[in-house]
């Protein structure tokens, strides 16, 4: 993504994501404070060792993961940046990609303080899973409005 007219700190947090690779793992956790929050649909751990972990098991569990930054918006304090994030599967050809959003809030030296993603795993994830997804694809069509 092309973070011209951003303020640095928020380029550096996508330059980070985009290039992420076990080798760069490292220069993700820096632009995090030590003692920063990070909070998906999966995880709610504190600190850089949690945050590397959370992303150590991401490689682990999975094959070629990839963050694509398509929007983003902030200021010193806060920024909102829109993603898909693609990836297989171990063992799968098919390459899934998962759509959502990060709020970040930044401290005066532009670390990031806390970081919540907001996305669908209901229909991102679990609808995947054989007998799990027919249940919640019959879900929400009870639950849909009838259009």
């Amino acid at each position: 993504m092309n973070t011209r007219g951003l303020a640095p700190h928020i380029g550096r947090v996508i330059t980070a994501y985009e290039s992420l690779t076990p080798a760069t793992l490292a220069g993700l956790v820096s632009v995090y404070a030590e003692d920063a929050r990070f909070i998906d649909p999966f995880n709610d751990v504190r600190g850089h060792g949690a945050l590397r972990s959370v992303f150590e098991h991401m490689f682990e569990a999975l094959d070629a993961p990839r963050f694509q930054i398509v929007d983003a918006l902030g200021d010193a304090a806060q920024a909102f940046l829109t993603w898909d994030f693609s990836f297989r599967r171990r063992g799968h050809d098919e390459t899934l990609t998962i759509r959502g959003a990060s709020h970040l809030h930044f401290d005066t030296k532009g670390r990031v303080t806390l970081h919540r993603d907001y996305w669908d795993a209901a229909q991102q994830v679990y609808e995947r899973v054989p007998l799990l997804g027919a249940l919640l694809r019959w879900l929400r069509r009870r639950l849909a409005a009838q259009v």
